[in-house]
């Protein structure tokens, strides 16, 4: 099967990456063993946590008590998603929506959670925190915290640093039904072979054009992992870190 251009694939335009290359869609399946960039990985995964904790410890107990001011409960959320290996992990998030949000049949319509079940997210959600009307799903509190990235930093310090079961860089964190829905059973192996990332190629590249519906996600996901490399990996952080300061929240 004919290869596809990654920056034609993605409808979006990185130039930093326009000569890595192209995925093949159904090329074999296979990990390449990296043991050193693996050592070194973890490595500057813990430190750059250990850093960013510090850093991040104060506005992060701010953020919690402005989140339990705006809607009482518990202000982080846990996200069982799958990790490297098929191994079920909980990922730490600030709570953006509202107590009990996660019950989609009693806080969505019918259309709505259609939407939702199409790419795992609404164009104009209603059970963010903040919401009070059709279309405060892109300025209210919780869609701001979204938008920004902010409800992602809890990760920084229970799934990286503490727990290690997060990368810095890597794949998305993915629910069951996502990966058999959208993968084939030899790419869900490939896909998990690694661990999830607080940001990754998609995430930073085409996380608001790119979907499941199409295919493209999945070859960006995938061609990560098969390309991943120290060079990618800070292009990438780089990526991340000027979509986050423009407020196109990458992550």
């Amino acid at each position: 099967m004919a290869e596809l251009d990654i920056t034609e694939t993605v409808h979006y335009k990185h130039s930093a990456f326009e000569t890595i290359g192209s995925p093949a869609v159904n090329d074999e399946i296979v990990l390449t063993p990296k043991p050193v960039y693996d050592f070194f990985k973890r490595i500057f995964d813990f430190v750059s946590a250990l850093a960013a904790s510090i850093v991040l410890l104060i506005p992060m107990a701010i953020i919690c008590i402005v989140i339990m001011i705006k809607d009482p409960g518990n202000p982080f959320f846990l996200h069982k998603r799958l990790g490297k290996d098929f191994k079920e992990i909980d990922v730490f998030k600030f709570r953006c929506m509202k107590e009990g949000a996660e019950n989609i049949e009693k806080t969505l319509t019918p259309k709505q959670q259609a939407e939702y079940k199409k790419e795992y997210k609404l164009s104009d959600d209603p059970r963010l925190i903040g919401y009070e009307k059709p279309g405060d799903g892109e300025t209210c509190f919780g869609a701001k915290m979204r938008r920004t990235s902010i409800d992602e930093i809890p990760q920084i310090l229970f799934n990286i640093l503490i727990k290690g079961n997060m990368s810095v860089v890597g794949p998305r964190p993915i629910l069951r039904s996502e990966l058999e829905e959208n993968y084939t059973p030899e790419e869900q192996k490939l896909l998990l072979s690694v661990k999830p990332g607080l940001t990754g190629y998609w995430q930073a590249y085409a996380r608001n054009t790119v979907g499941y519906v199409t295919g493209k996600r999945q070859e960006m996901e995938l061609y990560y992992i098969r390309n991943r490399s120290f060079l990618f990996d800070m292009k990438i952080i780089l990526k991340t870190v000027t979509a986050v300061l423009f407020g196109r929240g990458a992550i």
